[in-house]
Order: C-alpha cells, then structure tokens, then sequence
C-alpha cells in the first residue's frame, strides 16, 4: 500500500490544500482525494512528503494527522479485508472523513504506545521536567516511526527487527545516532515496565551496537579562561561574560547557576560557601565560592550579575568567545535548522552554556582530589564525572604520570 501525499498548484504567498494519493495493485485501489489540511508550498518539502520543519508548533500537529491517517488507512482496509467487504473509493473517501471528525485514536492495551503513555503519567510528578521532557521527546519519535510504518506498534513486535528498522529509520530522518540508542533503551525500560504486569516482552533482543567515534567535548582552557577574563567587552556582554566565568569555577548547569543569589551564601569557618539544591538531581550542594567569583561580587556590589534567559546566554557567550579569538578549528556536531551534523566549525560557533560545567571538571581534574570535584558538580558516579573531561587533559595528565615515574 502507497501513501503519497502532494500539495495543489497555488499562489506562493497562499496557502494550498493537502492531497493524499492512496494506491495498491494487489487490492486494485486507486484514490486521489483533498485533505481538509493547508499549508504554503513554501512550507512543504516535496521529497518527504510534510512540512520541511515538523518541530514548528503548527506543523508537528499537521505532520502528526498525516502519520496517524496512514495508520487510521491501512487499519480499515485490513480490517475490511478480514472481513471479505468491499473497498471502494467511496468507502475510503467515508473513512478519511470520519477520521478528521473523530478524536486522538486511542491506543490499545496491546500497542507499545499504550504502555509509554501510561508510564509517563506514572512518572509524573516523580521525576525532573527536563526528564520528563526527554521522555516525550521518546514518544514523539515512536510516533513519527508509526507513521514512517504506516502501522501501530505491538507489544509483541517489539525485538530485534524493531531495533534494526528503528536505525534505518533514524538515519534516513538523519536523527542524532545517541538520539536514536536513547530511544531504544527507554523502549527497553517501557518492555520491563510492561512485563512486571505479566505482559510477554522480548526486551533481551533490544540490544544496539554502538558505533566507535571520538566525542569531542569542548572545554576552555585555562589559558582561554584567562583570555576572556582579561577581554573588555560591550556593556551588553559584560553580564554574559561574568556569568560564563562563574559557571567555570562552579561547574554547574545554566538552570541552577543562573539563579545564584547572595540569599543562598552560607559562611563556614569564615568562608563564604553557596548552598542550593540541584535542580534536575534535587542534590543539595555546599560549594565554596573560588577568588575569581568573589571578585565578580564585588564588581557587583556583593551580589551575582543580572540573570540572562538561556536563549540571551547562550548567544552572547558565542559573541565572548569569538572577541576572544576562540577560532581553532572543531570537527563536531553542529546544528543545522532542526537537525545537527558533524562538520568542521570555529570553537567560539559551539559555545553552549554546559561548557562551564565541562571546563571545571577538566580544569581541575587530577590538581583536586576526584571526589571532592564529584561532590562539587554532583555526579552520581565518578564513570558519569569523567565524561565531561576533555580526551587531551586526561593524556596530558596520563604523560606527566610517566614522567615522574621515570625521572
């Protein structure tokens, strides 16, 4: 069965309707029908048959009714099938109608979406937002892979060949590979998570071979560190410029870093300490404050800089980088529109805000004791620690050791 979905002739300025173009030699069925959906042909993508941004609020809605009606399509013809009805192009224009009049289609106790949605309300209230979030990013994309599919996903067909065309999935829609292993194992959790209710899973065939490549984790240096500390910057920048200083010396996230206030300052034994729980770990962090902060505070009539949204942040700190001549040349994964790519790009274009927490852990590593800079960043393992250190750091580290066991 052939699902082909085009746009009419129009105005580039206006909006046109959505046509499907349903066909199938076997059963004789040939259907052109106007779907009551519209869009601009400057906002289609012809090739993949949906809008060129599915993560736009609009259109993750329309894409979403056109998988689901491919599935809605296959499930009534199989279903007329088995029963030995008729299929007709009238019979299938009713069934196009009734599905736009009709809600969500309900998942049954059999589908692996069932048992994610239910898993997630579960999880409500019980988990952080930003997991929370990272699980229906999970659910949106078993969703789009049910509409690649054209069928529902069971419980029972979730196994080795699931994970297999998961993957071409992933790299046809040219989704991030660690996207796509994540997906898998969450649908892991879900098959246990269904088997404690005595459903039968194959959860040991969800196993996913990992690809061998060099993660380059961007940190700066102290030596860049100091560059930027020295840098005079506009006044529009300086507030980015000290908060980017203070997340290098405090090794937290932008969520938790960017509410520092004076109100959270505890002394002990004299010295001023800063003592907040985590947001996303719910941890509670005792953490003295490094000169350099104290510095910035005193700039700052003892208190933090004016607090910046993520999205000021983040632009800013890449403006920082690149006064600082942060120009070496990173072979890395970069963002493009709505999708990221490895490419070869200057430093300063990969500045995120978890470059601070990535440059404590490696600026400090193997000069203060491991543990002590675990319970600083709040790590749950030391194995989670050392993944935010930067490759070239553990070698430098690594070659000193044989030197002095040399000399």
């Amino acid at each position: 069965m052939n699902f082909y979905y085009f746009i009419s002739p129009c105005n580039r300025s206006r909006t046109c309707s959505i046509n499907l173009n349903l066909t199938d030699e076997n059963l004789k069925i040939e259907l052109l029908f106007p779907l009551p959906l519209r869009i601009t042909s400057e906002e289609w993508d012809i090739e993949r048959q949906r809008p060129k941004n599915i993560y736009l609020k609009k259109h993750k809605v329309l894409n979403a009714k056109l998988d689901r009606l491919k599935i809605f399509l296959t499930e009534n013809i199989k279903e007329r099938i088995m029963k030995k009805k008729i299929i007709s192009q009238k019979i299938l224009i009713s069934h196009i109608k009734k599905y736009f009049f009709q809600k969500e289609i309900e998942h049954q106790k059999d589908d692996l979406l069932f048992y994610v949605k239910e898993y997630i309300e579960k999880k409500n209230g019980l988990i952080s937002n930003s997991t929370m979030k990272r699980y229906k990013v999970f659910l949106r994309l078993l969703e789009r892979f049910e509409g690649y599919i054209s069928k529902r996903i069971s419980i029972e067909s979730v196994n080795s060949d699931f994970v297999k065309n998961f993957l071409l999935f992933g790299k046809k829609e040219e989704y991030c590979e660690s996207t796509i292993h994540r997906t898998i194992y969450f649908v892991r959790t879900i098959l246990n998570f269904a088997a404690r209710k005595g459903i039968r899973t194959y959860s040991e065939e969800l196993v996913v071979k990992k690809t061998a490549h060099l993660k380059n984790i961007i940190t700066l240096s102290e030596q860049e560190l100091n560059k930027i500390e020295e840098l005079k910057v506009p006044k529009a920048l300086q507030d980015a410029k000290k908060w980017l200083i203070i997340s290098c010396y405090t090794g937290q996230r932008i969520s938790d870093f960017m509410n520092f206030s004076k109100e959270q300052l505890q002394f002990i034994d004299g010295k001023p300490c800063l003592s907040f729980f985590q947001k996303k770990t719910k941890k509670h962090i005792l953490l003295p404050l490094h000169p350099n902060i104290k510095k910035i505070m005193e700039q700052s009539e003892d208190d933090f800089p004016k607090h910046l949204s993520p999205q000021i942040y983040n632009r800013q700190i890449k403006e920082i980088a690149k006064l600082s001549g942060l120009t070496e040349i990173l072979r890395t994964r970069k963002k493009r529109g709505f999708r990221s790519r490895i490419e070869n790009v200057e430093k300063w274009e990969v500045m995120t805000s978890h470059v601070g927490r990535r440059s404590f852990a490696t600026n400090f590593y193997g000069k203060i004791p491991t543990p002590l800079l675990i319970r600083a960043t709040g790590h749950s393992t030391e194995q989670m620690f050392l993944n935010y250190i930067n490759h070239q750091q553990q070698v430098i580290l690594l070659g000193e050791h044989f030197e002095r066991l040399a000399g």
